[in-house]
């Protein structure tokens, strides 16, 4: 019998995080991945793992992100608020937390609990990239603008941000002229935005709350 589309989707996603690397393009597509894109899917792999209560997906996002290594760096936008009391947010998701999650919906599942210690127990690779993130917080209905950051023409920009709880977060990225380079706007508390400037210059990084949460936020920009 023929594996259903979201079976063999699983087995796909399983055999990028855990399988050794092989010719192909399956092995040769999860290497490429950039830092930035590995954890747009991480977070969209924990969400849907969430939703579907799925701890084989919850596994996977939670090795994509912590394969990363991004270094910290300090961050201001032309407005922070300090969240108090009930509007206080959760901090953006560890991939510690997308285990203990994963844990707890795998239940007596030897397999999974051995993919599970895996993840936990692989040995970090150290390396620094030129990925860089800070976390900070931003208001319900509330509107973030950085100040401008330079991009070298040719090479990709890429931004990423990831909310916690139920925030539906969006980016959006001007070029020193202030026109619309990208956007993404889909309701959902992650937001990726990928580009290639044609020659260098500076932009703009604008993020926006859309809920009537604050909300915590990971900006992730190279």
């Amino acid at each position: 019998m023929p594996l259903s589309h979201y079976t063999l989707f699983k087995t796909l996603l399983i055999c990028t995080g855990f399988c050794l690397p092989a010719s192909g393009t399956l092995a040769e597509d999860a290497t490429d991945l950039s830092p930035i894109k590995q954890a747009a899917l991480s977070g969209e792999l924990f969400q849907i793992g969430l939703s579907s209560e799925d701890p084989l997906l919850l596994i996977t996002a939670a090795k994509l992100r912590r394969a990363l290594n991004l270094s910290a760096t300090e961050r201001t936008p032309d407005r922070t608020v300090a969240l108090t009391g009930a509007d206080a947010p959760d901090d953006p998701v560890t991939w510690q937390q997308m285990l203990e999650t994963a844990t707890r919906l795998a239940g007596d599942d030897i397999v999974l609990l051995s993919l599970i210690d895996d993840v936990r127990n692989e040995a970090s690779k150290g390396v620094a990239t030129g990925q860089v993130y800070s976390i900070t917080s931003i208001r319900a209905k509330g509107q973030d603008t950085y100040p401008p950051l330079p991009y070298v023409g040719g090479d990709y920009g890429e931004v990423y941000v990831e909310g916690s709880g139920e925030a539906d977060l969006n980016v959006t990225v001007l070029d020193s002229q202030n026109r619309l380079v990208c956007a993404d706007t889909d309701k959902s508390a992650i937001a990726y935005c990928g580009w290639r400037p044609a020659t260098d210059g500076s932009f703009t990084i604008v993020v926006e709350n859309r809920s009537s949460r604050g909300s915590a936020y990971t900006l992730i920009t190279n």
